[in-house]
């Protein structure tokens, strides 16, 4: 990509002309993001207001993926202490079923060569997944999609417009009471799901977590959960057709899915910017970043760092190194990731055994977000 070889060139922490920007500096390469994703000194910063009036600021804000230490630590721990390996090793087969039961329901929207919508698949798998996971009933997984998409609209790039504003903090509202609701119903109707046992933290007086903090926290989780995998599950797809080669190996051998899903999140980083804010001045990379500058961190670039992995440009499933920054590093590595990638294998594995002749319908839209890397429009016939 010219702009990543162009940030290269120029070194992997940039500073920018003062004045040109709200950010004093831009970090690229590879090793230098992931020093600045693990260093706790560089702060989350969603807004500066430590009491902000805005819904959607107030509810963001109250979750671990915008607080630093030791909030964000304290209410991992409640996440993880659920989010057991044992519990997320016995969920990858009602994954795998529910893989295949969205493409029957694909292969009957697609018969007869009708042009069918992949990113309808594409949300579907990943919202149906975590809705199951966390016990959100089943019809209501289409009131999500609108609500997450005012959300992440207002987050992007230039998204601060007053209506972007207001659709943002009405959709903080809705889920904030849908999420309450579900909480209140799980305690007159106890069930063995994740926001069963989150609740059952809660309750037990141990969790060290308030209620109000724990709907933060499934808010944004539910959304995180679902867009960055739709999108790497576009981003795959639109990869893959550009190599029928790519299309055989994983078809004869679906074990592949694996290291397809890695190169995917390599190449085509779901998340593009990451914002932090010195909370003292920090040396990286031979820069010194001063107290208070406000840093942009890009893993789309630092995946293709050449300095960290050789013909970067190139998508390759069977290189040797497949590490990437796509889901951070260190304490803010993704709680989500391990089900991410259990959706990529799934959906990856299972498509083009089912429809071996896929093939794109028309030209694939990429979504405007900056934020975002990923696609609102990709037409396929299934052969």
């Amino acid at each position: 990509m010219p702009l990543f070889a162009e940030l290269h060139r120029l070194g992997p922490v940039c500073p920018l002309a003062p004045g040109s920007s709200p950010y004093g500096f831009v970090i690229n390469g590879y090793d230098a993001a992931q020093e600045a994703l693990k260093d706790t000194r560089f702060h989350r910063l969603l807004t500066a207001d430590p009491d902000p009036q805005d819904a959607v600021l107030r509810r963001l804000g109250g979750s671990m993926m915008f607080r630093n230490e030791p909030d964000h630590l304290r209410m991992r721990k409640v996440f993880q202490a659920v989010l057991t390996p044992r519990r997320l090793t016995g969920f990858e087969p009602i994954v795998e079923a529910l893989t295949a039961e969205l493409l029957d329901d694909l292969a009957k929207a697609g018969a007869n060569r009708q042009v069918v919508e992949f990113t309808d698949f594409a949300y579907r798998l990943p919202i149906t997944v975590i809705a199951t996971f966390l016990g959100i009933p089943r019809s209501d997984v289409d009131w999500f999609k609108d609500r997450t998409q005012r959300i992440d609209e207002y987050l992007d790039l230039g998204g601060k417009e007053p209506a972007k504003l207001a659709a943002a903090n009405q959709a903080a509202n809705e889920l904030n009471d849908y999420y309450a609701r579900m909480i209140s119903d799980r305690r007159l109707r106890p069930r063995d799901d994740l926001v069963g046992s989150l609740v059952h933290a809660l309750d037990s007086g141990t969790s060290g977590i308030d209620e109000q903090e724990l709907i933060d926290n499934l808010l944004v989780l539910v959304n995180a959960s679902f867009v960055t995998t739709m999108n790497l599950l576009t981003n795959g797809l639109e990869l893959l057709l550009a190599d029928p080669a790519l299309i055989e190996d994983l078809r004869d051998d679906p074990e592949l899915a694996a290291s397809y899903v890695e190169e995917v999140l390599r190449h085509q980083s779901s998340v593009q910017l990451i914002s932090r804010k010195a909370s003292t001045e920090i040396e990286l990379a031979g820069q010194t970043i001063p107290e208070g500058s406000l840093v942009l961190i890009l893993p789309g670039a630092a995946n293709r760092d050449p300095a960290k992995h050789p013909d970067a440009d190139t998508f390759d499933p069977h290189r040797d190194d497949l590490q990437h920054l796509s889901f951070g590093a260190g304490p803010f590595f993704c709680v989500g990731a391990a089900l991410a990638r259990m959706e990529g294998r799934a959906a990856f594995g299972q498509l083009f055994g089912r429809f071996p002749g896929l093939q794109l319908a028309g030209p694939a839209e990429r979504s405007p977000s900056l934020l975002l890397r990923g696609h609102r429009s990709m037409p396929i016939r299934l052969g």
